[in-house]
């Protein structure tokens, strides 16, 4: 053995290969006090305050999974409307058929995973740009096959049967609470499939497919749950939307405006990171219910705002503060640990983002401050 090879063994005993960690558990600790402040507010504001909640959440839900397709699984889809309007539609088959819409939620969601599986096989060997008109193809027939039956209103769409015994302010309520949960369950489950193997293989997919496959990793299994994943809490913000607004219309429930406002919030906050959809839902409502009365302005604002940060700040506004601040709620990668002269473990690198050096995680560009990720070089995430 060399010098050059003992000295390399050497080192590759001490290091580590770890999660990042930092923060975790004050940022659950965090994120439980802020869920309990949240369930509380139908007891201290305004109904309309909720009303506005409820969009807000909608909204975070639908940009969260398109996140997960485009962020992490290298799928931009423009037709995510179609679960959307699936979610609705199956809450009003139910409740025809006499369940309670808040009882079929869940069935709706679930439903919507199921119909996925066949709309997976439509779309599974398109890529790109021609993956992303697939979709709304695909959302876009799936709207014109519902306004068909008249048994459920046909083109002009009908009011949500099961509702009109509540009291206003206890049905404002329970609808509250009931978008609250499905965007909790929502965000978890993306953290935990992003933490989990399925997560490491995303995003190796994302960075060099031909690589993941050469590697071993099963693409298109994993493309499809995560389609699959998508489709559910896209299904179930769209059964919300449905006991929101009491009723079901397929040119609004299917409308491309959905995609618009997911894709929006991502980009304004930062694709490829969990934060980045959070945030930029919380612009996207202040600019929606500062400017909404201005008419085409608030459209032209919009507009400005996304190609500003398209321009200046790549990574969306969330990129900007982990630049800054070096600070990542929810980390999902994994980090190098090297220990040190005396023993003490210390990190490789530091972390990175969208548009960085990227690995498994994506998190890390090199050398520098806390830890260095794993794999070749390629597109950041979290």
């Amino acid at each position: 053995m060399t010098l050059t090879t003992e000295n390399a063994a050497r080192s590759g005993e001490n290091i580590r290969v770890t999660r990042s960690r930092r923060n975790v558990a004050w940022t659950g600790l965090g994120a439980l006090v802020v869920v309990v402040v949240l369930a509380l507010f139908p007891y201290i504001v305004y109904s309309g305050t909720t009303t506005i909640m409820v969009q807000a959440f909608i909204v975070l839900t639908l940009a969260s999974m398109w996140n997960l397709l485009a962020g992490y699984a290298g799928l931009v889809s423009v037709g995510q409307q179609a679960f959307v309007g699936l979610g609705a539609y199956f809450v009003l088959i139910l409740a025809i058929n006499g369940t309670s819409p808040f009882a079929a939620l869940p069935v709706a969601a679930v439903a919507c995973g199921v119909a996925a599986v066949p709309l997976w096989w439509l779309v599974a060997r398109l890529r790109s740009g021609y993956f992303a008109i697939g979709t709304w193809v695909l959302a876009a027939t799936v709207m014109l096959i519902i306004e068909r039956f008249s048994s459920i209103g046909g083109g002009t769409g009908m009011p949500l049967p099961g509702l009109s015994g509540y009291d206003p302010a206890l049905l404002t309520a329970y609808t509250y609470w009931i978008a609250l949960a499905v965007t909790v369950v929502a965000l978890g489950t993306m953290y935990l499939v992003l933490r989990g193997r399925l997560g490491l293989v995303l995003t190796a997919i994302r960075d060099d497919e031909t690589a993941a496959r050469s590697s071993g990793a099963r693409v298109g299994l994993a493309r499809m749950g995560v389609f699959v994943i998508a489709g559910i809490f896209c299904g179930a913000a769209g059964a919300v939307q449905a006991i929101s607004q009491l009723g079901v219309q397929p040119d609004s429930i299917f409308s491309v405006q959905w995609t618009a406002e997911m894709a929006f919030a991502v980009i304004i906050g930062g694709i490829g990171t969990i934060e980045g959809p959070i945030l930029g839902t919380i612009v996207y409502i202040v600019l929606q219910q500062t400017l909404s009365s201005y008419n085409a302005w608030y459209l032209i604002v919009l507009g400005l705002v996304a190609i500003a940060v398209a321009l200046y700040a790549r990574r969306g506004l969330w990129g900007l503060i982990d630049d800054h601040l070096h600070v990542r709620l929810f980390p999902v990668g994994y980090w190098l640990w090297d220990a040190d002269s005396s023993g003490r473990r210390r990190g490789l690198g530091r972390r990175g983002g969208p548009g960085r050096r990227g690995g498994l995680g994506g998190q890390g560009p090199g050398l520098g401050r806390r830890g260095r990720s794993l794999g070749r070089p390629g597109r950041g995430g979290q």
